[in-house]
C-alpha cells in the first residue's frame, strides 16, 4: 500500500473511531508497552509507514516516518559519523522513531547532551479528527502558542498519532574513554558535582556498589587531558560499551533482579542531593540527578521520600505483584493537569488515543 493510502485509511480509522467512542492502542514495535499505564483500545499499528524521507549530514537533520525502524535511523547516521544525541534505549530489536520520541526516554548521554524533546524539530500529526497537521519546520506555533512538536516528547502517544519526525543529530565524538573509582555513594556525588562545574567533556556516570563509572568524549586532546585530570582506572573499550549499553537497555543485573513484589523506581532529583539511605538496591546516573531504586516500599512512601529530596517519582517497572494502583506518573498539580487536559481536548476530544496511558481518566 502507497504511504499515501496507508495515510488516508488512518485517517478514515480515526474519524469512526471517535464518533464512536472507541480507544485506540497507538503502536509501533512494542518494545515499550510495559512503560505508562493501562494498555486499552485496538491496535493501530504505525510500522506500515516507515522509511527516511529526507537526510542531510552537513545540517544535522534526518526526517524520517514515525514506524521507521529505529535501528534503521541509527545505522544510517553511523555510515556519516552520525548520532542520535540523546542516546535513546532500543528495549528491543523493533523499536521505531515514533515510539522512541513518544517514551521521550534518554539514554546515559542525557545531563550532557539533552533530551528527545530538545532535538525534535518538527513533526507531522494526524489528530482525532483525521487531520494531518504540520509543526516545526513548516509550521513555527499552533495557534495556542505551543512547540508542539516537542509537545509530543514524553506524550506517550495520547495527542495524536505521529506520522513524520524531523530530529537534529550530531557527530560521533573523535574518542571516548571511560574510568572507574572505588568510592562511596556519597563521595560519588560530590565528586561529580565537582566534576560537572568544570570544563570536561563527561558525557555519561554511574555509580553502584562502590563503584564510580565515568564515561569521557570529545576531542582526542580533551579526552587524553580530562584522563590525566581525572585519574582512576581506565575500563577496556569493549568491556565499557558492554556495560553503559546494559545501562541503556536495562540488560544490567541491577535492572533484571527485580522480585514479584518489588518495583523499579526512577528518582529525579536535585544533583547535589547526597544518597538516600532507604531499603533496597540503588544505582545512580546523570551526574546524581537520576536514582534508580528497587524496593518493596509502597508507592505513597517512595513518592513522599523523593518529594522531600526535592524530586519526583516515576514508577518505571514493577513485578508482577507489586500495586500499581497509585499510578505510574506523579500527579501533576492542578494547573498544570489543566493544561494537559487543555491539549488534549484540543487534538483528541473524542479521548481516543492511548487512552489511560499517562493517567488513568486522561
Amino acid at each position: 500500500m502507497e504511504e499515501d493510502d496507508i495515510v488516508a485509511v488512518w485517517s478514515e480509522r480515526i474519524r469512526s473511531a471517535s464518533a464512536d467512542g472507541r480507544p485506540l492502542r497507538i503502536r509501533g514495535g512494542g518494545t515499550k508497552d510495559w512503560y505508562g499505564q493501562g494498555l486499552e483500545g485496538d491496535i493501530l499499528d504505525t510500522r506500515a509507514h516507515r522509511g527516511i524521507v529526507a537526510y542531510d549530514p552537513p545540517e544535522l537533520v534526518i526526517t524520517a516516518r514515525a514506524g521507521t525502524p529505529l535501528a534503521e535511523i541509527e545505522a544510517t547516521l553511523a555510515e556519516r559519523e552520525q548520532m542520535l544525541p540523546f542516546e535513546p534505549p532500543h528495549f528491543g530489536p523493533h523499536a521505531t522513531l515514533g515510539g522512541t520520541i513518544a517514551a521521550g526516554i534518554a539514554g546515559p548521554r542525557r545531563p550532557s547532551a539533552g533530551a528527545p524533546r530538545d532535538f525534535v524539530l518538527g513533526a507531522v500529526l494526524m489528530n482525532g479528527h483525521g487531520q494531518v497537521l504540520h509543526f516545526g519546520g513548516q509550521v513555527v506555533k499552533n495557534v495556542a502558542g505551543y512547540d508542539v512538536s516537542r509537545l509530543l516528547a514524553g506524550s506517550l502517544g495520547t495527542l495524536g498519532l505521529m506520522l513524520e519526525l524531523s530530529v537534529k543529530v550530531l557527530p560521533v565524538p573523535k574518542a571516548e574513554a571511560t574510568l572507574k573509582f572505588d568510592m562511596n555513594g556519597t563521595d560519588a556525588v560530590r565528586k561529580l558535582n565537582e566534576w560537572g562545574g568544570r570544563p570536561l567533556p563527561i558525557t555519561a556516570s554511574a555509580w553502584r556498589n562502590g563503584t564510580l563509572a565515568v564515561r569521557l568524549a570529545g576531542a582526542e586532546a580533551a579526552v587524553k587531558t580530562a584522563r590525566s585530570v581525572l585519574g582512576g582506572e581506565v575500563v577496556d573499550a569493549v568491556e565499557a560499551e558492554r556495560f553503559w549499553a546494559g545501562l541503556r537497555e536495562q540488560t544490567d543485573p541491577f535492572f533484571t533482579a527485580i522480585a514479584p513484589n518489588a518495583a523499579l523506581w526512577r528518582l529525579s532529583l536535585p544533583s547535589i542531593t547526597e544518597p538516600l539511605q532507604l531499603p533496597g538496591a540503588q544505582l545512580m546516573e546523570w551526574g546524581g540527578a537520576q536514582r534508580w531504586w528497587i524496593t518493596d516500599t509502597d508507592a505513597q512512601t517512595v513518592r513522599i521520600s523523593a518529594k522531600q529530596a526535592g524530586g519526583h517519582a516515576t514508577m518505571f517497572r514493577t513485578g508482577s505483584d507489586y500495586d500499581r494502583s497509585a499510578g505510574v506518573f506523579t500527579p501533576l498539580p492542578a494547573p498544570l493537569m489543566k493544561i494537559h487536559r487543555g491539549l488534549k481536548a484540543a487534538f483528541d476530544p473524542a479521548r481516543i488515543f492511548n487512552r489511560g496511558r499517562l493517567y488513568s481518566d486522561f
